[in-house]
């Protein structure tokens, strides 16, 4: 092979290279995601949060956020029976945090509008750790920042929120803490 043979076969590659790469950035797979910053302010789940307690959403602080719209999917990966969803809840306003004792509706105007969708036990809303007693268990709270509200009906479950999340991802975070019973 001739040396001119051989850099024309390097370049035809690397301009293959080069367009299989600008395609996938305009259709959004490959993009750089900006992280959010996410205070939950314990990294033990306290009994208030819980099946032992009130059973409440605690406050979550979104830090760095420049998106049109939140959502926020908790869950438990440690589960007996595989990863467990607590909490499925969208179209939150752009905000520094989302505040404690979330009601379980399917849409909300106070303390925050959003949309809520149905749990792993097939319920609305928040849904507390509840783990069987042994092993601690550890919780995420992922937050995403999106480019736009979703078009999801209330009661939607986690797998059709993240379907409805593709390629509207701009920012993500996430803080994970523990409980044990």
């Amino acid at each position: 092979m001739t040396p001119v043979m051989t850099f024309t076969k390097y370049t035809t590659a690397f301009t293959i290279l080069a367009i299989i790469s600008s395609v996938l950035v305009c259709q959004g797979g490959v993009e750089k995601m900006k992280t959010l910053e996410i205070k939950l302010g314990f990294s033990q789940v306290p009994v208030d949060y819980t099946c032992d307690g009130r059973d409440t959403s605690p406050k979550i602080g979104i830090q760095g956020l420049n998106a049109t719209s939140v959502a926020i999917i908790l869950d438990d990966p440690d589960a007996p029976s595989g990863t467990f969803t607590h909490w499925v809840i969208w179209n939150i306003e752009p905000t520094d945090f989302v505040p404690a004792d979330i009601p379980n509706n399917l849409t909300l105007v106070k303390p925050i509008k959003a949309v809520q969708g149905s749990n792993s036990a097939g319920s609305i809303g928040y849904m507390g750790p509840c783990p069987p007693k042994g092993k601690p268990h550890r919780y995420y709270f992922r937050v995403y920042g999106l480019d736009r509200m979703l078009d999801l009906n209330s009661g939607a479950t986690r797998s059709d929120l993240e379907n409805a999340m593709k390629g509207h991802i701009l920012q993500q975070g996430e803080a994970m803490a523990t409980y044990q019973r």
